[in-house]
């Protein structure tokens, strides 16, 4: 007996959600559960196809992740089973968490019926050194069977100090037609929203120092830091910008990056009208909604983030090169300080550094005391004159790191496919917003001995809007269709029509019956024709030779004189 596999099991498959490794997107075969082979290749088939049986064939997935935040990103090499392929791989992040994420997925080619459509909404995903544990949590739907109605409602993350999440909410639907198969109104839909967000407010990937003192960071000759500055604040908390251990706040303050407002996503995967043509396209589409970003808040040196214009990716395969297409609406964030725009990223201007640093003797020497934050951007906060923009910061502030805000540009691959059918595959990635914590080399050099030669190029990236989508339709489109049903009822399969080879055996049915009715014809004979019996004590005398004995007077039989044995 075949063994199914359990639902639990495939629907990471389904979901896998591609997006905790938030890879360029890549056009390949969507992976499904493995067909098992049978042990005897001569066997019959496990069952054969029972009543009208789909026409089209469409695979097609679109993901989405409110968040990710990742820790040492390419720090760890891909594990794999062939000895050293794993080296030609992009790396690993060495922590990966994924919140809000939501995954639609069609597949006309799976083996087992309900990977045909998986919708999956989840709170949260991690994976460590490229491996991706189960989460609960999920709400799920697959099919077949079929599903009507969508399924939606709370749910909860796990409470843990990097991250806080508010409430989350979700939906799934999944749909699938037994005799239409993905020709459906909409083959898989999932959304996620949530309500706030807070992330790191500690770099854990620095080491846990002191910024001066025994231990702790060494300044250059003839340098020394401004007034009012405390160096007490640790390294991980870059200087004091970041609260720092414990579970990270609510609201947002002293967390590196916060959402203050709703931000919400939707992946869906349907099929859609081709110009000219009774057949469908594959249409795999990935949009999120957000208002405010927020970075370092709490801090006098807030930034705000203006989403200005939302980001939607879709991905089109018609089958053909020609006419398969990536849409993409990139989106365009204006950077605020104190109601003032600083900066604006946009597909023209996709990235922006913000330099953070210690404030040397020099500043505090030209605006006085200062308060206890590093220099942000070139924004210096003073205890009596606000916050003021420092005109040239060589000599008066010792970078210790970067943060990097982009919009991250779309990335598409697409490839001719014949298996498991003839067609065209299209996918594309693309991202919201990521920010970056990046070391210099002055930190580096800064450190006690050996501890810079560690750190990573990058000490961690969070993501916003992380969407991937992946489209494969058949040369010419989906069919909309079923085959014929077999006829109800037919007559009796008739035998051969021809003569099979002469043999012996054709004989032995014949020489059967023949031999059974002579024995019942010798059976009636010897019951009609019973044998005359003889009368005991007589016998019959046989004449002399020359006479002729009285045939009806038997001669008396004289008893010996002797018994006889």
């Amino acid at each position: 007996m075949r063994r199914r596999l359990p639902r639990a099991v495939a629907l990471p498959a389904a979901a896998a959600l591609l997006l905790l490794t938030a890879g360029p997107a890549a056009a390949q075969e969507i992976p499904t559960t493995p067909i098992p082979q049978p042990g005897n290749p001569n066997q019959p088939p496990a069952s054969a196809p029972i009543g009208p049986q789909p026409l089209g064939h469409a695979v097609g997935d679109a993901g989405t992740a409110l968040g990710v935040l990742r820790l040492l990103p390419n720090a760890v090499t891909t594990q794999t089973i062939l000895p050293g392929f794993g080296q030609t791989l992009p790396k690993q992040s060495a922590f990966e968490a994924g919140m809000g994420l939501s995954s639609a997925s069609a597949n006309s080619e799976s083996y087992l019926s309900y990977e045909r459509s998986i919708a999956q909404a989840s709170p949260f995903g991690i994976a460590v050194g490229g491996q991706a544990p189960q989460t609960p949590g999920s709400i799920v739907q697959t099919a077949l069977p079929d599903n009507p109605k969508e399924t939606s409602g709370g749910i909860n993350a796990p409470s843990n100090p990097l991250l806080n999440i508010g409430v989350l909410n979700g939906t799934a639907h999944a749909r699938w037609s037994d005799s239409l198969g993905p020709c459906v109104d909409t083959i898989a839909d999932a959304s996620t929203s949530v309500a706030s967000l807070s992330l790191l407010n500690v770099i854990p990937s620095l080491p846990q120092i002191p910024l001066l003192g025994n231990g702790g960071l060494s300044l250059p000759q003839n340098t020394k830091l401004a007034q009012g500055f405390d160096p007490a604040s640790g390294l991980q908390s870059l200087g004091g910008l970041l609260s720092g251990g414990g579970q990270t706040a609510a609201g947002g303050a002293g967390s590196l990056l916060s959402l203050p407002n709703t931000l919400s996503s939707r992946s869906q995967v349907r099929l859609v009208d081709m110009p000219g043509s009774k057949n469908k396209a594959v249409e795999s589409t990935s949009t999120l909604q957000a208002a405010d970003i927020d970075i370092l808040k709490g801090t006098p040196l807030e930034l705000s983030i203006k989403v200005a214009s939302q980001p939607t990716l879709k991905v089109t395969s018609t089958g053909d090169e020609k006419t398969s297409k990536v849409d993409y609406t990139a989106p365009v964030l204006t950077i605020t300080a104190g109601g003032k725009t600083l900066y604006t990223l946009d597909a023209a201007h996709p990235t922006k550094d913000i330099p953070i640093g210690l404030p040397l003797s020099g500043l505090s020497d030209q605006f006085g005391a200062l308060n206890n934050i590093p220099v942000v951007g070139g924004l210096v906060s003073t205890a009596t004159k606000g916050i003021q923009q420092v005109g040239t910061t060589a000599g008066t502030v010792l970078d210790l790191g970067v943060l990097r805000l982009s919009i991250a540009g779309l990335e598409q691959k697409g490839a001719e496919a014949t298996t498991p059918f003839k067609g065209y595959q299209l996918g594309a990635s693309a991202r919201l917003f990521d920010l970056q914590v990046l070391p210099t080399k002055n930190l580096k050099d800064l450190l006690p001995a050996g501890a810079g030669d560690n750190l990573p190029s990058s000490l961690a990236q969070l993501s916003l809007g992380e969407t991937i989508a992946r489209a494969y339709a058949p040369t010419g489109g989906v069919v909309c269709g079923s085959t014929s049903p077999p006829p109800a009822g037919g007559a009796q399969p008739q035998g051969p029509t021809k003569n099979l080879a002469y043999t012996g055996a054709y004989d032995t049915v014949p020489l059967f019956w023949v031999g059974t009715a002579m024995l019942l014809m010798g059976v009636v004979m010897v019951a009609a024709f019973p044998s005359r019996r003889r009368l005991p004590g007589l016998v019959t005398l046989h004449p002399a030779p020359g006479t002729s004995p009285e045939p009806d007077e038997p001669k008396p039989f004289k008893p010996s004189p002797r018994p006889r044995e």
